[in-house]
């Protein structure tokens, strides 16, 4: 299948680096000694949520011993603000002021990552990797021949919800299964689904001594605060006295929120865990990288209480915000022998850093549209011989009838940190003696405002308006296909 979506990128006037006609061949003996690559994404969760990063109320440590036995990043960013740009950035290694989509978009199929593009797991396509993705892709309907499907994207196989929107159900009639409808029992916890058939393809490539990338965007610990019934239970007994926090998220009633909350983040951690004894069980536990991060600050949304929590470990602004709670995010990077123990950086990185850093890694050609900066040289204790970003540019938009309307603009420049919302004037913040962006001292940095006001307008491209031929084409792909067909 990736040697067919090759040839359908050239059709399409792609740049495909030669690199990429390696899957054509077998791998090779040191194809096979490349480290293998787990990259977990949480969803929508807050930087102090884990205990390594602060969380008291709770406990994480599988997730925990990933920052004991490898790297804690203080200053990663997701890539947007909202889950589908924040995950198309990570595929494709744009910024959010040239990426295709700056907000979540009211037509999925407005998602989909671009033909032309080499994205991420094609990278490792190239390099003789077999690919696997286990969880909310949020970059079109899984389901779907098109381009939206993951298997169209690089990746040999796929377990998850069939559309964004459906992942907000954690007990669906079904998911989907590498394009294909798979029924569920009724009140099956999805993820139970999708977390068995991640630790399968683990096992299936490490038996067979191939290397993988397992790429798991997980869905907790999103709105809905649902968890198996038993582990919620569990944590209603702990926190009893918050029964009258209610949620109707999905479809489905929660009691007790918070409790739904913690008994989340002990399943994603426990799965966490499931992985790590995976891999010293088949023996590749110091042959494989694992990377740990959410594609966007903490939620509020379904009675989430973010302030009993300390979701954002006291910084501003939360999801849909480019203040610092809304787009700072946790990174935790594990290689056993390669990335220095109980290690914390403060080097600035972002979502479009990991396919350069990738590419480096697996000695791979960086893809032609790829604006990040390589973070390799910071995991392996080089830190001296790292590069640095001038700046990092963010840019949130609102859908509206196709059309995406600028809502917010941010730059971090070293220590500074602009924030735009609108057409208001630019707010300017000393992070290195204001990280919760309180204090408001642009009047009396006119000089830096200036920049700032110039980063904006350079780093800003405009966003694609359909045209009239794609709008009716779109029609009529919804016209042709049930709408069941994407929903759960």
């Amino acid at each position: 299948m990736i040697i067919k979506h090759i040839f359908e990128k050239i059709a399409l006037g792609g740049m495909i680096p030669s690199a990429m006609l390696l899957t054509t061949m077998p791998p090779t003996i040191a194809q096979t000694q490349k480290p293998n690559v787990i990259y977990i994404l949480g969803d929508d969760l807050g930087i102090g949520e884990l205990s390594c990063y602060g969380e008291t109320k709770l406990s994480t440590p599988n997730i925990d011993r990933l920052a004991i036995e490898g790297m804690k990043f203080m200053n990663h960013y997701s890539g947007n603000t909202v889950s589908s740009p924040s995950r198309a950035v990570l595929m494709t290694g744009l910024n959010p002021g040239v990426c295709y989509i700056r907000g979540n978009m009211e037509n999925e199929f407005d998602c989909s990552l671009e033909p032309s593009m080499v994205v991420l797991p094609e990278v490792f396509k190239a390099a003789g990797y077999t690919t696997g993705a286990f969880g909310k892709w949020g970059l079109g309907i899984t389901n779907h021949k098109g381009k939206e499907n993951p298997l169209n994207n690089g990746f040999d196989c796929f377990t998850g919800p069939g559309s964004q929107t459906a992942a907000h159900n954690y007990f669906p009639s079904y998911i989907v299964r590498n394009g294909k409808k798979l029924k569920l029992k009724k009140n099956t916890y999805s993820l139970d689904t999708i977390m068995s058939d991640a630790f399968t393809f683990i096992r299936k490539n490490a038996k067979a001594k191939k290397p993988f990338f397992c790429y798991i965007p997980t869905m907790i610990p999103h709105a809905g605060m649902m968890a198996p019934p038993a582990l919620h239970e569990k944590w209603r007994k702990v926190f009893p006295q918050f029964d009258n926090e209610v949620s109707n998220f999905g479809g489905r009633t929660v009691v007790n929120t918070v409790a739904g909350f913690a008994a989340m983040m002990e399943y994603l951690d426990s799965n966490v865990g499931t992985i790590l004894n995976l891999l010293k069980e088949y023996g590749i536990d110091k042959n494989t990288m694992i990377i740990f991060s959410s594609d966007n600050g903490a939620h509020s949304a379904g009675n989430h209480l973010i302030e009993f929590w300390n979701s954002t470990a006291g910084l501003r602004g939360k999801k849909r915000d480019l203040y610092e709670g809304g787009i700072k995010a946790p990174m935790l990077v594990r290689w056993l022998g390669v990335v220095p123990p109980g290690s914390t950086t403060d080097h600035i990185s972002a979502f479009w850093d990991v396919l350069p850093t990738i590419c480096e890694l697996i000695k791979q050609p960086i893809p032609e549209q790829n604006t990040g900066i390589s973070f390799l040289e910071t995991i392996k204790g080089q830190q001296a011989n790292q590069k640095k970003h001038d700046f990092l540019f963010f840019e949130f938009a609102i859908d509206k009838n196709g059309k995406q309307n600028v809502k917010s603009q941010a730059v971090r420049m070293n220590n500074w940190k602009a924030v735009k919302l609108g057409k208001e004037s630019i707010e300017l913040y000393d992070l290195s003696k204001d990280p919760t962006e309180k204090n408001n001292v642009a009047a009396e940095n006119p000089a830096i405002v200036t920049k700032m006001e110039c980063i904006i307008k350079e780093s800003h491209t405009p966003t694609k308006d359909d045209s009239p031929n794609m709008k009716k084409k779109k029609k009529k792909i919804l016209l042709t296909n049930k709408i069941t067909d994407f929903e759960l």
